[in-house]
């Protein structure tokens, strides 16, 4: 077998990877994006290319040199304050590297089992009595990066429909875990609390809103239900993966500042304060237990403690 992982060398792509590569004796192609660094990979099993899904030809040309049987289409600008600076950036690399891949297989005559990766933040605000949140919710994305989520999840199933590709559509909520850009919430907590434990900042930990509740599920448990979703998941069909939890961003400030090492002073500051902010938003993963048997496995406490001890490593060298 075959599967070809777009983004294979981001957070998650790193993480599915070395999923596969220990769990099944599948073949990887891999895709980055030009200027993304070079990560280790499996000479024996895995091939990494280099290039904008954003081409079409290029994209036309990986698909028919090596047809795989699966694709995850992982890649894609994840970063919501970036979708708000530059929004046509985030649309079009989101929207034209799924459309390359989709029209590929379609002209190509193909039809692998694909995972197309939407979002929780599809959703956008729901009241308390919506909660949690459910596939049949309706969506009302609120910032870029979820319009953009929005349109690759409904083009993956207008090309089922279309084309009869077994188009199977993720709407993961927050994920985190180890190797995560401290761009995000709880690595960028954790590289200053690491900062302030090596003497690196003074002992303060800038923060922004830290009343929104997210839905935060460990990224090791994510991938697990990627396979098990690529393999057992009814195509033309969408799944949450969720905890079911909601976490507020303050308790992820608590749980660091309590693992910390040295006393450590919270300091709000304005600027870090999104254009929106969804106050509470968590979902029910009930549908993806019913159809694939997917449980997450890691305590919350276990991944933040990871977390910090990668930042640990990481400021100290060690």
């Amino acid at each position: 077998m075959r599967i070809l992982i777009t983004g294979a060398t981001g957070f998650v792509g790193n993480h599915l990877r070395r999923y596969f590569l220990a769990h099944t004796d599948w073949d990887i192609i891999g895709t980055s994006y030009p200027d993304m660094p070079p990560a280790p990979f499996d000479p024996q099993r895995e091939t990494l290319r280099f290039l904008d899904l954003r081409d079409v030809e290029a994209t036309y040309a990986l698909l028919g040199q090596s047809p795989p049987e699966y694709i995850i289409h992982l890649a894609a600008q994840s970063h919501i304050p970036t979708s708000y600076q530059d929004p046509w950036s985030t649309l079009e690399n989101n929207i034209r590297g799924q459309l390359n891949l989709l029209e590929g297989c379609v002209a190509l005559k193909i039809a692998p089992r694909m995972l197309v990766i939407g979002s929780g933040e599809e959703y956008g605000r729901a009241a308390a009595t919506d909660l949690p949140l459910t596939e049949n919710h309706p969506l009302r994305p609120e910032n870029p990066y979820s319009v953009s989520k929005v349109t690759q999840d409904v083009m993956g199933y207008q090309y089922f429909i279309s084309y009869h590709l077994p188009v199977i559509r993720m709407r993961p909520f927050n994920h985190v875990g180890p190797g995560q850009s401290a761009r995000f919430v709880l690595p960028a907590f954790a590289k200053q609390v690491a900062g302030i434990e090596a003497g690196k900042q003074t002992p303060v930990m800038y923060v922004g809103n830290l009343e929104p509740a997210r839905d935060f599920t460990d990224v090791r448990d994510v991938v697990r239900a990627y396979h098990l979703a690529l393999t057992r998941g009814v195509p033309g069909e969408v799944y949450n993966i969720a905890s079911g939890t909601p976490r507020t961003i303050r308790s992820l400030v608590e749980q660091l500042t309590a693992l910390a090492t040295v006393p450590i002073r919270v300091e709000v500051d304005p600027e870090r304060y999104r254009p929106a902010d969804v106050p509470i938003i968590y979902g029910s993963a009930e549908k993806l237990r019913r159809d694939t048997g997917w449980e997450p496995e890691i305590p919350f406490a276990q991944t933040v403690q990871d977390v910090l001890d990668e930042w640990r490593q990481l400021t100290t060298g060690g």
